[in-house]
């Protein structure tokens, strides 16, 4: 179940997620988690073929949608965990709209730095790596990368100066 919300974040009701996805005029709530490395690359991972949206693209480093009553910081931290197997502290950074065809997303980003080894779920995720952003820059509207990560990671460059 995940809570309808409105362009301010107020819950407007809850709702199964089949009936969210395939519903852009239904916005529900997500976070991000860019995970660095210490050398200041960001993972992204490589979703797998059997996954709803942009199967076989590189996407965010953490991602996954804020459960009905669950706070952003507890989702980010059980996404990290589910997706990565990794819990380091996080920082929020920001909260955007990113819209398509098939949903509408309140996505709430935030970032960390993690140093050691990653375990990822091999039934949501192909691989993951390390990116350098210029790296990333240069895959920008090649089709490796999700949509959804081009739209956050432009959003983490306009916020960040970069």
């Amino acid at each position: 179940m995940l809570d309808i919300v409105d362009h301010r974040g107020n819950i407007v009701r809850v709702a199964p997620r089949s009936e969210v996805h395939g519903d852009p005029s239904l916005m529900h709530r997500v976070v991000h988690v860019l995970v660095f490395d210490p050398y200041g690359r960001l993972y992204l991972q490589k979703r797998s073929m059997s996954k709803d949206v942009a199967p076989g693209k590189w996407d965010t480093s953490v991602g996954g949608h804020v459960d009905a009553g669950e706070s952003l910081d507890n989702a980010a931290q059980r996404e990290m965990e589910e997706e990565l197997g990794i819990t380091p502290e996080i920082e929020y950074l920001y909260s955007y709209v990113h819209s398509n065809d098939y949903e509408t997303e309140q996505v709430h980003t935030f970032r960390c730095t993690h140093d050691g080894p990653l375990t990822f779920n091999k039934d949501e995720i192909d691989a993951v790596r390390p990116w350098s952003i210029e790296e990333i820059r240069k895959a920008l509207g090649n089709g490796a990368l999700s949509d959804n990560f081009e739209h956050e990671f432009n959003t983490y460059l306009s916020q960040s100066g970069g």
